[in-house]
């Protein structure tokens, strides 16, 4: 790979949906992998039902700041889609946007959804993934996160193999059942991001 391995990604969702295990698990993967790593301070309220925003940089160069600029981030890996769009001023020309398709009715007013979806298929680049049921028909609703993850494997500088060891480790705890229902997950993530941009 020629050139710098560089990827600025902010993370966005509601507190309960695991928006910082995501950037928790990414980050060590990336440690793993040799990059250079900065995460910043979560920015929004990341108790459950509270919208989240966290930022994460990864490069093969020492990486000076953990803030991503307007118009910077090369991926925007959002658990909910107005809170995807609440993140597109921070997307770069040319970066992907990547964000779970069911909604978090937090707020009164809440958008309809299909206009939502809508607007996000709009963009250049942009994924929605079926988390949850990817994650339902995985083994567990709670893995939609790491559907996401999968869904955004091939837009990080990570070899996806190394994700996946990184979820082997961060389930072992809970157990052989767990780790493969993650598994299941990440894969399933993957591979439904393949076949929207095949």
């Amino acid at each position: 790979m020629g050139g710098q391995r560089k990827c600025d990604v902010v993370l966005a969702g509601v507190g309960g949906q695991g928006v910082l295990s995501i950037g928790a698990l990414i980050a060590a993967a990336a440690h793993r992998s040799g990059l250079w790593v900065r995460q910043s301070e979560v920015h929004g309220m990341s108790q459950r039902g509270g919208a989240v925003q966290a930022l994460l940089r990864m490069s093969d160069r020492p990486v000076r700041s953990g803030e991503i600029g307007r118009a910077s981030a090369d991926l925007v890996l959002a658990t909910e889609p107005v809170e995807a769009l609440r993140q597109l001023p921070f997307l770069a020309p040319g970066g992907t946007l990547v964000t779970a398709a069911e909604a978090v009715e937090n707020v009164p007013g809440y958008p309809d959804l299909e206009t939502l979806l809508s607007r996000v298929r709009a963009l250049p680049a942009a994924l929605v993934v079926e988390a949850e049921r990817l994650a339902r028909e995985a083994g567990s609703p709670r893995a939609a996160n790491v559907v996401l993850v999968g869904a955004a494997a091939d837009l990080l500088p990570i070899e996806p193999e190394r994700l996946e060891e990184e979820v082997r480790r961060a389930f072992a705890a809970k157990g052989a059942e767990v780790v493969e229902t993650n598994l299941r997950a990440f894969r399933a993530g993957r591979e439904a991001a393949r076949c929207v941009a095949s």
